[in-house]
């Protein structure tokens, strides 16, 4: 009877908003975008060759990805909100760890920083999930990239320029950020999500859910399309800064580009709108084609540093969008039941394209230049504009209405 008189927003939590998770994802951002652009350079400076870069990237890929298949059944057994925790908590141990900036830290750095970006990406897809409706995934996305643009623009600017300044300084601000990620991920009140299915249903192997992927060609494409965005990225995030210090550009140019890109994220809502016009398969196609054959293109002219630096830049313009859009064929497939699931296998994009993209650069490194990385990611962009032409055309058109007709 005492809660009868409480005020409602005491006894319920207040039903999340898109703003809300865009909130989130712009902290987690700042963390992110400050070191972006700088550990590349700490993990480059601390063993001394690309190649052995290569190989921590790499190791750090299959750490996270096989962290972030295990989150689901985490969350089985602990509440979805204390997994989102120790996912900061992560953060922090990696920025400890950074700081201490020791040829055995930076990799353990990378590694922690790695599991937490996997575990809070998860447990933010399934809010997200859990709370927006279908209809409204695509303007959650565009919203999510507004505030994380000034985090994605500044960051990777700042973090190469307080490295430089004093090698700590970029993993104290980014620990900083992620504290006040935590505490703001505890004030909006967002608890486990929505509970679909039965609370005494046993936790699930992650194997069995792979099994309900694999299923799914819908849910495959769109899968694919995550990777290789994500590879498009890691080339351009960090390969092309280590061309540009091998190519005699200085270390900083990396940064900085990284940054000018990163401003067209401001224009998020104005790509959502216009992948919605075009329709989800035209406006990924577009980006994906147009972004492989730039990439091709600056491998070409890597006898001219600039010229390709300034073409690496032109593609990512296109990631961008493709970041707005291209993971809406995935999003629009996923069953209500298998929310936390699906987010945790959507989120394995990320760590398969840490290590597809580091392998292959391994790889062909040993054959060829560092140029011949920028050939290969425009050969697998290439690759998925093939495969998108099989999208469904009205995917992410506007539905009849069953009385209109």
């Amino acid at each position: 009877m005492a809660n009868r008189y409480l005020p409602l927003a005491l006894t319920h939590s207040p039903t999340p908003r898109i703003e809300n998770f865009a909130l989130l994802a712009g902290l987690d951002a700042a963390v992110r975008g400050m070191l972006i652009s700088t550990m590349p350079l700490v993990v480059y400076d601390a063993l001394g060759d690309a190649q052995s870069t290569s190989i921590v990237f790499f190791v750090a890929g299959i750490v996270a990805l096989l962290w972030g298949l295990m989150v689901p059944w985490a969350t089985r057994l602990i509440p979805r909100r204390w997994a989102y925790t120790c996912g900061v908590l992560l953060y922090l141990v990696g920025m400890t760890l950074g700081a201490i900036g020791t040829d055995w830290s930076v990799p353990l750095a990378l590694i922690a920083n790695a599991m937490a970006t996997v575990t809070i990406f998860v447990c933010l897809n399934a809010y997200v999930l859990d709370y927006v409706d279908r209809a409204n995934l695509g303007r959650s996305q565009s919203v999510q990239m507004v505030y994380a643009a000034s985090a994605w623009t500044l960051g990777p600017m700042a973090g190469v320029w307080l490295y430089h300044t004093w090698a700590p300084a970029p993993f104290l601000l980014a620990g900083s950020f992620a504290l006040v990620l935590l505490v703001t991920f505890w004030v909006l009140r967002l608890g486990n999500g929505k509970q679909i299915t039965r609370a005494k249903r046993p936790a699930v192997n992650p194997l069995a859910y792979l099994g309900r992927f694999f299923s799914q060609p819908r849910l495959i494409a769109g899968w694919s399309f995550a990777v290789m965005r994500s590879c498009g990225w890691w080339v351009y995030v960090v390969y092309l800064p280590i061309f540009c210090i091998e190519a005699g550009l200085g270390d900083k140019v990396g940064g900085i580009a990284l940054s000018v890109t990163n401003a067209l994220l401001f224009a998020a809502p104005l790509l959502n709108r216009l992948g919605r016009r075009m329709s989800v398969r035209g406006s990924v196609r577009m980006a994906f084609g147009v972004c492989g054959v730039l990439f091709c293109a600056a491998a070409l002219m890597s006898f001219l540093p600039w010229v390709t630096v300034a073409l690496i830049m032109a593609s990512s313009m296109f990631l961008v969008m493709l970041d707005v859009v291209g993971g809406l064929p995935f999003m629009m497939s996923v069953k209500p039941s298998e929310r936390t699931e699906m987010s945790a296998v959507y989120s394995s994009f990320r760590d398969v394209s840490g290590i597809l993209t580091p392998g292959a650069a391994w790889l062909v490194l040993w054959v060829a230049p560092l140029p011949g990385i920028f050939l290969a990611a425009g050969v697998g962009l290439l690759s998925a504009w093939g495969v998108a032409g099989r999208l469904n055309p009205r995917l992410g058109l506007p539905r009849p209405s069953r009385g209109g007709r």
